[in-house]
């Protein structure tokens, strides 16, 4: 069994200084644990220097104002604070959680005067999926659960709370022999993965759903850049359910998934082929450092 999170080595940066890996706690009535009230990121580090820092650090003051947080401390302070836990854990290419959330001072679903807390771990994350699975395309179900309509939901923040159903998807999804579950959205589209953006392949070309209630990931950004310097073509648009029968190539994009290869999605087989290929490849040079920075995709 692997080790439990709270009991490994190591220090964690928490409100502003270092402390010991497993003294790093909070009260069980803090508000982000009742109420969902907590904004996060998930980072990788690659040769010692972390892909995309700024472009995440932005990404997690978004969602901090989109839930009404406002983080304690400076853009340029929590990215030297995740530079100095890096260094300070000894790792070079490791996976970065920093986390806001608000504390214990109210009760209740109003939660004005809590003061927002702040902590950035690290630890060593090879491969989100089986490597061995990797190879030939890891399997997907479908999930039964759907991205809520964002009239609903602060769908473009990436908060605690928006993951319960994506939670309930992954395990269900596990429990039946899958790896993971691709979700649709509230109007029946294809949405995401339960943590990660998909990608499939026909005559070509890219295509992959807008993200208009979910997610827009940094990786997925990244890939769409590669693709484009490399002449492939990418297409962001509505995609129905049925459309996967006439995709040929398939593949899912994040932080942790990085870019995996997709070879079966319910009902609807794919081969990881060229394209796939490519971009893994791209990738894979991309994050190693020096990072070039993430240009504006159109």
């Amino acid at each position: 069994m692997a080790l439990p999170f709270d009991q490994h080595e190591g220090d964690i940066w928490m409100d502003g200084s270092f402390v010991p890996w497993k003294d790093a706690k909070l009260h069980v009535l803090s508000h982000g644990l009742h109420y969902a009230s907590a904004v996060f990121e998930g980072e990788r580090a690659y040769g010692g220097e972390i892909f995309e820092c700024e472009a995440h650090t932005d990404r997690l003051f978004a969602s901090a104002d989109a839930m009404g947080m406002i983080i304690p401390y400076s853009k340029e302070a929590i990215n030297a604070a995740k530079r100095e836990t890096l260094a300070r854990m000894g790792l070079t290419d490791a996976y970065l959680r920093p986390i806001a959330w608000r504390g214990s001072e109210m009760m209740g679903v109003s939660a004005q005067q809590n003061t927002i807390h702040m902590a950035i771990a690290c630890w060593a994350w090879p491969s989100y999926f089986d490597p061995a699975a990797r190879e030939k395309g890891i399997r997907l179900d479908i999930s039964e659960w759907r991205r809520p309509d964002p009239r609903t939901i602060p769908c473009h923040a990436k908060a605690a709370g928006l993951y319960m159903i994506c939670t309930l998807s992954k395990h269900k999804a596990e429990s039946k022999g899958y790896a993971d579950a691709l979700m649709f959205d509230w109007r029946g589209h294809i949405a995401e993965a339960t943590g990660a953006n998909v990608f499939f392949v026909k005559d070509g070309a890219l295509h992959t759903p807008t993200p208009d209630c979910f997610l827009d990931g940094i990786t997925r950004r990244t890939v769409i850049r590669l693709a484009r310097e490399r002449g492939i073509e990418v297409n962001q648009r509505t995609i129905m359910p049925e459309e996967m029968e006439s995709f040929e190539e398939c593949f899912l994009t994040g932080t942790a998934a990085e870019v995996t290869p997709v070879g079966e999605i319910g009902p609807y087989r794919f081969v990881p082929g060229e394209i796939t290929r490519t971009l893994i490849d791209a990738y894979a040079k991309a994050v190693q450092p020096p990072h070039v920075a993430l240009r504006e995709v159109a």
